[in-house]
């Protein structure tokens, strides 16, 4: 293992589907609009939101409400993994692949 690679760890809160999708989009594109993220992955409002609020629980989502930028009265949610978040997301990955490897 080189040593920028991440340590393997299984992690059991980001291994379910949906929360394993979120963490890679984000891990992978960064900020997303969580109307977004609902949208990629085919997902009700009520569905992200349960799974968002259990990775920011576990302080691997930071979620930050701001007004649109067109000036509407509603405001919009923007979804980041925090850097523990992408630790442990990197972690897991690892953790995946190894097992994939036989190891």
């Amino acid at each position: 293992m080189a040593s920028d690679d991440p340590e393997p760890i299984f992690n059991e809160v980001i291994h379910a589907p949906v929360r394993l999708r979120i963490c890679g989009l984000l891990d992978t594109y960064g900020t997303l609009r969580f109307d977004v993220l609902r949208d990629t992955l085919g997902i009700s409002d009520a569905t992200c939101s349960k799974h968002l609020k259990t990775l920011a629980d576990h302080g691997y989502v930071q979620l930050d409400k701001k007004a649109d930028e067109g000036g509407k009265a509603y405001k919009v949610t923007w979804v980041r993994l925090t850097s523990e978040g992408g630790s442990a997301f990197r972690s897991h990955v690892a953790a995946l692949r190894q097992i994939v490897a036989g190891q």
